[in-house]
């Protein structure tokens, strides 16, 4: 791009104390990695691009949904079905057709991620699973990639720079077991919050890029968006975060990230949408709905029994019929519920099952 054009384009930035030409010529000759095209990278994507970082990579095995469209803000209706990481590119190019966009629709795991790593200066984590934050923070701490991480759940969200010895798991040491958890699926999102975040998040990429302001290392921000309150709590090395990380190439691509972040899951008897159908229809069975008071969509086809998982083990008396089947909202917290009966009632010659799936799959 012609100095003229990068003046036209960047002007408003350029002439901020402390930025100017020297910056914006950082911002043009830096590459970033930003896994996750969701509620996070979409405005990341955007700001990034309209701020003019050179190359951007976009990694996402996904396909637009309508659900989506609340809080992920490139897609539009004409893109449902289509892979997010197209959808990106074109949208992007449009924005600003001297950045490049390369694109990555497949999954990462531990067998591809250090060599995709390995051609950005700078990684940004947009995922929203447990499973995905820790690879990506191990694989970044292997590689002295610096990572801006960031995370939403409800009405809150946190933001966090990962470099110069800090890594995730002085956090957070080990993942939490799958059902503890919810994710947004689960326990819901406000729409405008993982744009406050990713926003956030696009600016400590921005001044890890060019070196203007103070970046959030060695601290972890957390924004509540029901009281608009910001607070920070101090983040240093731990003995323990150090000692969890692969300590080469082979041990990192050996590591189980799945069994890790799912390995408390209890396994007991599921029961599918068409057999569950087929249940009610044959027996008198006691349909028990484990989420909490409020949550989302309402179960009213079919007759049930609403106690939250939060008091189930008090109320399991409420519990009548000799086949019973737990629902909840993906299947997950109810294999939880599955679990305290055994441990409370024994097995009492009742068939006892966890919808898979969740209510989402009677919809």
């Amino acid at each position: 791009m012609k100095d003229h054009n990068v003046y036209a384009r960047y002007h408003r930035q350029l002439i901020l104390d402390d930025f100017g030409i020297d910056s914006q010529r950082k911002l043009l000759q830096a590459k970033v990695l930003i896994i996750g095209a969701g509620g996070l990278g979409c405005p990341i994507l955007l700001y990034m691009t309209a701020a003019g970082v050179g190359q951007i990579g976009v990694a996402d095995n996904g396909l637009v949904e309508l659900s989506n469209l609340h809080r992920q803000v490139i897609y539009t209706m004409e893109d449902i079905g289509k892979p997010k990481v197209d959808c990106c590119k074109s949208m992007l190019n449009a924005i600003n057709p001297d950045v490049t966009i390369r694109t990555y629709p497949y999954l990462l795991d531990n067998s591809n991620l250090l060599d995709l790593i390995a051609g950005y200066d700078l990684i940004i984590d947009g995922t929203d699973n447990f499973q995905a934050k820790y690879m990506i923070n191990d694989a970044c701490a292997l590689m002295a990639k610096p990572l801006v991480y960031g995370a939403v759940s409800r009405y809150e969200g946190q933001v966090a720079v990962f470099m110069g010895g800090i890594n995730y798991r002085d956090i957070f040491p080990h993942p939490p077991q799958e059902t503890e958890v919810l994710n947004c699926s689960e326990a819901g999102v406000l729409g405008i919050l993982p744009g406050i975040i990713g926003n956030l998040m696009a600016n400590e990429c921005i001044k890890l890029l060019t070196g203007v302001g103070e970046v959030l290392t060695g601290s972890l921000l957390t924004y509540d968006a029901r009281r608009n309150t910001f607070f920070t709590i101090a983040v240093t090395p731990t003995a323990l975060g150090k000692k969890l990380l692969p300590k080469n190439r082979a041990t990192f691509e050996t590591m189980d990230y799945h069994y890790l972040c799912n390995k408390e899951v209890w396994t007991t008897a599921e029961i599918g949408k068409e057999a569950f159908v087929s249940l009610l229809e044959q027996e008198e069975v006691d349909v028990v709905d484990i989420r909490e008071i409020g949550e989302q969509p309402n179960l009213t086809a079919i007759a049930h029994l609403r106690i939250p998982l939060s008091t189930l083990a008090g109320k399991l008396s409420m519990i009548k019929r000799d086949t019973v089947v737990f629902v909840c909202q993906s299947g997950k917290r109810s294999l939880q519920a599955v679990k305290q009966w055994e441990e409370v009632i024994g097995q009492n010659n009742k068939k006892v099952y966890s919808l898979k799936g969740g209510i989402h799959t009677l919809l």
